[in-house]
């Protein structure tokens, strides 16, 4: 599978590092990471990602409400489906299946809904397959390594 040609699902730490500047590292990372997905036109999020995104950001780490809502007004572009019961019930596959949570099971099925083949988290073990979305830990390597240099 070749990264510079698939669809990457973000998953919501990504989006919360970019904001949070208790990990500088970890923010630096995450941006860079966003950045490179701007770049080659290959992100997609879910609804329930930019909804953890809002609560988390505004409650968790006390980001302006109206920085995080602009934020996620640009981030909608990376939200090409909806939920629906089919998608509610690939999640129940993912949990019985695969031993995940039902909200990381909802990530999962967003994620093959949406025809990516690579899942960005930090909160899934790296490198692990679900169908075919595979998990790459940001904080493992860098878009460099799946893109090339930045242009």
């Amino acid at each position: 599978m070749n990264a510079a040609d698939s669809l990457w699902f973000v998953d919501t730490n990504v989006l919360l590092y970019e904001v949070d500047s208790a990990d500088l590292a970890k923010q630096r990372v995450a941006r860079h990471w966003l950045e490179a997905l701007w770049e080659h036109r290959v992100a997609r999020l879910s609804w329930q990602v930019l909804n953890e995104f809002y609560s988390n950001a505004t409650g968790k780490i006390g980001a302006p409400a109206p920085m995080i809502r602009r934020l996620i007004e640009t981030y909608a572009e990376w939200v090409v489906m909806d939920s629906s019961f089919t998608l509610l019930q690939r999640a129940w596959h993912w949990t019985d299946h695969a031993g995940v949570s039902y909200w990381d099971a909802l990530i999962l099925a967003a994620a093959e809904r949406s025809g990516c083949g690579w899942l960005l988290s930090e909160d899934f073990q790296d490198g692990r397959k679900y169908g075919g979305v595979q998990v790459v830990n940001p904080f493992r390597e860098g878009p460099e390594n799946r893109f090339g240099p930045a242009s």
